[in-house]
């Protein structure tokens, strides 16, 4: 089979792009034949080896094919971007007219027997109108749901050609509901599959003695991530035997705070910028807790990755989480109650204080039972993690291909 991939933003530095990486991966051992177009800026394309002996071909933001940054998918991204919901019209048709001139060029040039989009998005619906009698599928990731929610204008473009996919796959089942209600697309055409972690790289490894004890926080600098309410939470802790691994970038000003909140702090966080996903393997393993204080999420895989590496975990009590973790030992993994929110990933400011203490006092038990030495427990961490290779989330994949395929009299 031929399958031309499509994600709109950079496939090197976000989860949804490790998930395509991972899914080319996949189908290329399942001897399947791959074309990825996506979106970057202006300059070398990047190197994936999920590509080797695959075809690719990039729209070009910044100065190239468009001449503002690449549009991200979430409002902080960890690179220069645009917001979707501060383009004008004029520049909105212009991102639709550019990416439909590169996806006719290489359904052309490709030939694919079925195309597999990312994001509930202006890519997938372009992609869609241009292509009604070609098998399509498209993944939803959670951003592209709350891209639709801030962003009230755009719905309009979107809503009746994602309604036309043969099929969506949702992470989990509450996204499966959530995408129904938004976009109104029959459940009939949903399929759950959810996401997956690399079992041959996340490995437990011997862990650094104690204290401090070692912890890490892997993703976007930014505060729908709650890197803000992180860092003033070990402000709280004191002497606290710790030490902060900050993994990730972001953008503007939210970064910019991000950083000077963790100076403050001084040797009790290390930044580390954007790491490989062999980097971040190799910290994991060594270290005791991973936190993810994130206000919106879809299935963060990252959970997943750290837990493989025998950490304790300490999130938040979202929708992917749940999915995840609903029956985890509580000595394991911590989920948090947020407190309401104004916006989709924004707390009232009143709260932050109590967001703050309800990090603190979770990271201070938690490190409190590694300080004694009670480590996890394998058999536990194997339950959970054994349903999440990605040859098994392939394999959900390649039948929804088959579905879509089948639609079309292909077979």
């Amino acid at each position: 089979m031929k399958i031309l991939h499509l994600l709109s933003q950079r496939p090197e530095c976000t989860g949804s792009g490790v998930y395509l990486q991972n899914i080319i991966d996949q189908a290329r051992r399942a001897g399947h034949r791959n074309m990825l177009l996506a979106g970057i800026p202006a300059g070398p394309a990047p190197v994936l080896p999920c590509l080797e002996g695959q075809d690719s071909c990039y729209l070009t933001f910044s100065g190239g094919d468009l001449p503002f940054p690449v549009a991200g998918m979430s409002d902080v991204m960890p690179y220069e971007s645009s917001r979707f919901r501060e383009l004008d019209a004029e520049a909105i048709d212009k991102y639709q007219e550019a990416f439909a001139g590169k996806i006719r060029a290489a359904v052309a040039s490709f030939q694919p027997d079925l195309i597999h989009s990312h994001h509930l998005w202006l890519m997938t619906s372009t992609a869609r109108q241009l292509l009604p009698d070609l098998p399509m599928v498209s993944t939803c990731h959670s951003t592209d749901l709350r891209q639709y929610i801030n962003c009230p204008h755009l719905r309009e473009r979107v809503t009746i050609p994602c309604r036309n996919l043969d099929r969506v796959m949702a992470l989990n089942n509450e996204q499966a509901t959530t995408i129904e209600t938004l976009y109104g697309i029959v459940p009939e055409r949903i399929r759950v599959v959810g996401g997956g972690y690399n079992e041959a790289l996340f490995v437990e490894v011997e862990k650094l003695a104690v204290p401090p004890c070692e912890m890490v926080y892997a993703g976007k600098l930014s505060r729908s991530k709650g890197v803000p309410w992180l860092l003033r939470a070990i402000q709280r802790l004191g002497n606290l035997p710790l030490r902060l691994h900050l993994c990730g970038s972001g953008s503007g000003a939210e970064e910019e705070e991000c950083r000077a909140l963790a100076a403050e702090l001084g040797e009790r966080v290390i930044l580390h910028g954007r790491v490989s996903q062999q980097e971040l393997a190799g910290l994991l393993g060594k270290s005791h807790l991973f936190v993810l204080p994130s206000l919106y999420e879809g299935l963060p895989l990252v959970l997943l990755e750290s837990l493989a590496c025998g950490c304790r975990i300490v999130t938040t009590n979202l929708p992917g989480c749940r999915a995840l973790f609903g029956e985890a030992k509580s000595d394991l993994v911590e989920m948090l109650t947020l407190p309401p929110l104004e916006e989709v990933d924004k707390p009232f400011a009143k709260d932050w204080p109590r967001l703050e203490a309800m990090l603190a006092e979770a990271i201070t038990r938690h490190v409190g039972r590694v300080m004694q030495g009670s480590l996890p427990n394998q058999e536990e961490i194997s339950r959970i993690t054994a349903p999440y290779t990605w040859r098994g989330v392939f394999a959900k994949i390649e039948s929804v291909y088959n579905e879509a395929l089948e639609l079309h009299g292909v077979r």
